[in-house]
């Protein structure tokens, strides 16, 4: 329902709420429908147990607009199976929004903010771009604004639209620099027209100075080619061994995957963690500290795996051993020891071997010349 009286449901909406008895919902759905001793407020922390505890009785469930967009519906369904519910969907948040702002709702990103961090938009800011935010409470358009601030997306344009769909709706336009609105009345979704020059590039191989880091880093041109041999995939799972400072999990993330990064190092999972964190994928990636022999037996299987560091025999022969049918194997080495393992490996499992050399311009006297990075064997097989 949007944030109207019970008198603008459906017909098929008003009867089932009258035949309910338990209805469930947010204080203030259960306010607009004069819910009364049948009401029952969603627990806090949020949990569908209650209703799943009435399965088989006429039970109601409130919702703002479309249930399955963001909503408590896929909470609910992933317990039920089709014949156990009904569902009656109004216009969502998001349709509204796009309706009062004039705005083509295929050419827009929809976020669900509620309960994740903002960082969560930093994959999908872009020149000129536009996105949808549902936000948590009314104190959220402010510190989304900041978050926008630190961006560099100041001169973002954001309406902050209030109750939609209702008598009381308000939608107000400010900037991310100089927000100032106050009084925002929840329910609260805000709209952000973005700037130009925001936003990571999609191709592989962001900036080194893009991640948290101690020097143990894949660099940006061999990651670019590690990654286009990983050819990461939506929704694949990435095994990455000795991450370092996990850069390739967080790209392979960008690109739509999930990432286990495995790290011996304490300070390096450190590392790793706040890279999570800033790129906003803890919902996509998470680290182990540990070995790698020993971290991957409580792993779920990969879809491909990338050897940065600590690669071995033992190693490769435990995940020969482990591995399904079809998955990638990519493997960097730069040390003499590292380079006579891979070449075995690939006589004896096939792929493909590469050896990287790279310099880069750099002061000699008052000229320049080349200077060599340590060059990169890099060893990259379908199981």
């Amino acid at each position: 329902m949007s944030d109207d009286s019970a008198a603008a449901l459906p017909p098929a909406s008003a009867a089932a709420i009258a035949k309910a008895r338990v209805i469930f919902g947010g204080p203030r759905h259960l306010e607009l429908v004069g819910a009364g001793a049948r009401g029952q407020a969603w627990p806090v922390p949020f949990s569908v147990d209650p209703v799943l505890a009435l399965k088989g009785q006429p039970v109601v469930v409130l919702a703002s607009g479309d249930p399955f967009w963001f909503g408590a519906g896929g909470s609910l369904s992933a317990h039920l199976t089709p014949s156990d519910y009904v569902v009656l969907p109004s216009p969502s948040t998001f349709s509204l929004v796009a309706c009062a702002l004039g705005w083509r709702l295929e050419e827009v990103t929809c976020h669900g903010l509620h309960a994740a961090p903002f960082a969560r938009l930093r994959g999908v800011l872009a020149p000129f771009g536009r996105m949808i935010c549902l936000v948590r409470d009314g104190d959220a358009p402010a510190a989304l604004a900041a978050w926008l601030n630190a961006q560099g997306a100041g001169d973002a344009q954001m309406h902050i639209c209030e109750r939609m769909g209702g008598a009381q709706q308000r939608v107000r336009q400010t900037t991310a620099g100089n927000f100032d609105l106050t009084d925002i009345a929840a329910p609260v979704a805000v709209a952000v027209a973005l700037p130009a020059d925001v936003g990571l590039s999609r191709a592989s191989g962001l900036p080194d100075g893009t991640f948290h880091h101690d020097g143990q880093i894949t660099k940006r041109p061999v990651r670019a080619l590690t990654l286009s041999a990983l050819a990461p995939r939506p929704g694949e799972h990435l095994w990455d061994l000795g991450a370092g400072s996990g850069s390739i999990s967080v790209e392979w993330c960008l690109a739509g995957g999930r990432a286990s990064a495995v790290e011996l190092k304490p300070t390096r999972a450190a590392n790793i963690a706040r890279n999570i964190e800033d790129f906003g994928l803890s919902h996509l990636m998470h680290v182990k500290e540990g070995a790698s022999l020993d971290v991957i037996q409580h792993l779920p299987d990969p879809d491909a795996v990338f050897i940065g560091g600590g690669g071995n025999a033992a190693l490769f022969e435990a995940l020969f051993a482990r591995l399904r049918k079809g998955t990638r194997i990519v493997a960097n080495g730069v040390t003499l020891e590292t380079e006579v393992l891979l070449t075995q490996m690939q006589a004896a499992k096939g792929g493909n071997l590469l050896r990287i050399e790279l310099a880069t311009a750099d002061p000699l006297g008052r000229m320049r010349g080349w200077k060599p990075a340590r060059p990169v064997v890099q060893w990259s097989v379908i199981l």
